[in-house]
């Protein structure tokens, strides 16, 4: 993913769009193109500690406008086609109704946590948006925790490469490992939980769905 936008490339682009091409840029990046957002906005960061052309400040906003930008993209393409796709395939990987109606319920309350920690996950940061759509995510506290999660993302990588300059790229790589494994582990744990659990949370999901 990294090779897709070379160090080169990506100072020739800052160079000549200068905020913009970081909102753009990680607006595509939260669509699904294979742009890494985590390089574009620390990059954009280094580039303006060492130049002075651009301000972190305008950076950060740029970068968290391009992430509240794509991800409302994302919902609204899970919202508007995400049933007609889930009703279609949905059974060719075992999503029957009754988990269709568990996914409502689950994401209903849990959909603010994985959206606001999904930022920090490269996959989860396309996914949650998509997701929140399909799973009829409320639209104002999916723009709350989206917004939420995108400027706290955007001032952690920012500054971390506004302050310790090329520095972070070395840091940057056991960081991501670490985040990977700790989302790993925490999917198998979330994956058992529901494996066991899903008679239960179905009918409460059928429970809470009959009443609204």
């Amino acid at each position: 993913m990294t090779e897709a936008l070379n160090h080169g490339q990506l100072v020739e682009i800052l160079s000549s769009l200068g905020y913009f091409s970081v909102f753009l840029l990680i607006t595509l990046e939260n669509l699904g193109l294979p742009l890494p957002g985590e390089t574009v906005l620390v990059g954009a960061a280094i580039y303006a500690g060492q130049t002075h052309q651009l301000d972190i400040i305008l950076i950060v906003l740029a970068a968290a406008s391009g992430g509240v930008f794509g991800g409302t993209i994302g919902f609204w393409l899970g919202r508007l086609f995400g049933p007609k796709l889930t009703e279609k395939y949905g059974p060719c990987i075992g999503l029957t109704p009754r988990r269709i109606v568990l996914g409502e319920y689950l994401f209903k309350k849990w959909g603010g946590l994985i959206i606001f920690f999904g930022r920090f996950v490269a996959l989860l940061r396309v996914l949650a948006a998509i997701l929140a759509g399909l799973n009829h995510f409320d639209p104002m506290r999916f723009f709350i925790f989206n917004a939420a999660g995108a400027l706290l993302w955007s001032i952690i990588f920012g500054c971390a490469g506004y302050f310790f300059g090329s520095g972070i790229h070395q840091i940057a790589g056991p960081v991501g490992w670490v985040i990977l494994i700790v989302v790993m582990i925490g999917g198998f744990f979330i994956y058992r939980y529901l494996k066991q659990n899903e008679a239960r949370l179905t009918r409460e999901a059928e429970q809470a769905s009959s009443t609204v």
